[in-house]
C-alpha cells in the first residue's frame, strides 16, 4: 500500500484529520518514532517516543502517538478516537479539551464512545 493510501485511510477521508496526521507524523519523526501502518484499526502507529504525548498516547488525526507498543485493545480504542477526528475535523481538539474540562478521564463522553475498557480505563 502506498503512503497516500495509507494516508487517506487513516484519516477516514477527511481532509482537516489528514492535514492533523500529516503534523502529527512530522511531530512523531522528530521525537525519533518507530512509525508503522496497522491495516486493521487503519492508524499510524508512533512508538517508542520519547516524549510528545499526553497519557499513555495521543491520537491526532489518523496517527497515535505513544512512548511504548501499545496493546490490540488500545489501538482498537484509539482507532474511535480516528473517527472522531474525521467526523469532527481540526475542531475536534476544542471540543475534547472541552469535555475533558467538564468531564475528566473515564467521564469523557469521547473516551466512553471509544471504549473505557480498551483504552485501560477499566470502564
Amino acid at each position: 500500500m502506498g503512503v497516500v493510501s495509507a494516508l487517506n485511510r487513516a484519516a477516514r477521508g477527511s481532509r482537516q484529520a489528514e492535514f492533523a496526521t500529516v503534523v502529527a507524523l512530522g511531530w512523531a519523526r522528530l521525537w525519533r518514532a518507530r512509525i508503522r501502518f496497522d491495516t486493521e484499526v487503519e492508524l499510524f502507529v508512533c512508538e517508542n517516543m520519547r516524549r510528545g504525548f499526553a497519557r499513555g498516547g495521543t491520537c491526532v488525526g489518523g496517527a497515535f502517538l505513544t512512548g511504548g507498543v501499545p496493546s490490540r485493545a488500545l489501538l482498537q480504542h484509539e482507532s474511535v478516537h480516528a473517527d472522531q477526528w474525521a467526523r469532527h475535523g481540526l475542531s475536534f481538539v476544542v471540543r475534547y479539551l472541552v469535555e475533558e474540562s467538564r468531564h475528566r478521564g473515564s467521564a469523557n463522553r469521547f473516551e466512553i464512545e471509544a471504549g473505557l475498557h480498551d483504552g485501560g480505563y477499566g470502564g
